[in-house]
C-alpha cells in the first residue's frame, strides 16, 4: 500500500498523444517523515503517522514530537509495517505514472447556502402567481408526525467537509521537485492538505 502527504498547487491542462487536452492537477506530495510506528502489540492496530511541512520556529522540549505542521495517521497491514521505521522519510517517488491513487481532503468552504444550490432543488415557477419564491424550500413538515423530520434537506453550511475522490490516474512525476500531477480534480482549495492513498 502506498501513501503519503501533500498540498493542492492548483489545476492545469496537459495534452496526451492524440492532442486530446487532460484536466490536471497538480500536488506536492511530501517529503513526509515517519514520526510513529503502531503495532498491534502495543497500541492497538497498525498504523504509520507521517509529519508533513517542518515547522520553522524551534520546537519547546514540551512540544517534542510535534516538529510537523500536519501530522496524520495510516492504516497498514502487517506486512507494510516492517518496511517502514521511525525517521525514515517517504516522497513522490513511492508512486509511478499510471497509478491509480484516491485524494481526501477538505472541500472549498460555500458559507450559508439555500436549497437549491446546496441540494439542487429546482425551486418554483417563475410564473402563474409565484412572488419573491422562486428559490425557496417549500414545505418541509407532514401531517403525521406533525414535526419536521431529522435529516430533512433544508438550507444550512455547505462545504467544509471532508471528501474522497477515488480512482484518480497519476499522469506524471517529478521525484526531484515532489511533484504529482493527477488527471482530473481534488477537493479543496490552493493549499488545501491532502492525504493521497494508492495500492
Amino acid at each position: 500500500m502506498k501513501f503519503i502527504l501533500g498540498k493542492k498547487l492548483g489545476m492545469s491542462q496537459i495534452f496526451d498523444e492524440k492532442g486530446n487536452v487532460v484536466p490536471v492537477t497538480l500536488i506536492e506530495a511530501g517529503p513526509c517523515s515517519v514520526l510513529q510506528v503502531k503495532t498491534e502489540t502495543r497500541d492497538g492496530y497498525l498504523a504509520l503517522q507521517l509529519g508533513f511541512v517542518e515547522k520553522k520556529k524551534k520546537v519547546k522540549k514540551t512540544e517534542k514530537g510535534k516538529e510537523y505542521k500536519h501530522l496524520r495517521e495510516f492504516r497498514c497491514l502487517t506486512y507494510d509495517v516492517k518496511h517502514y521505521k521511525v525517521g525514515q522519510k517517504i516522497d513522490a517517488s513511492v508512486f509511478k505514472e499510471g497509478d491509480i491513487v484516491k485524494v481526501s481532503g477538505i472541500s472549498k468552504g460555500k458559507g450559508f447556502a439555500g436549497a437549491v444550490k446546496r441540494w439542487g432543488f429546482h425551486g418554483k415557477p417563475a410564473s402563474h402567481g409565484t412572488k419573491h419564491e422562486e428559490r425557496t424550500l417549500g414545505s418541509v413538515g407532514s401531517s403525521f408526525p406533525q414535526r419536521v423530520i431529522k435529516g430533512k434537506k433544508m438550507p444550512g453550511r455547505m462545504g467544509a467537509e471532508r471528501v474522497t475522490v477515488k480512482n484518480l490516474k497519476v499522469v506524471k512525476i517529478d521525484a526531484k521537485k515532489n511533484l504529482l500531477t493527477v488527471k482530473g480534480a481534488v477537493p479543496g482549495r490552493r493549499g488545501t492538505l491532502l492525504e493521497i492513498r494508492g495500492k
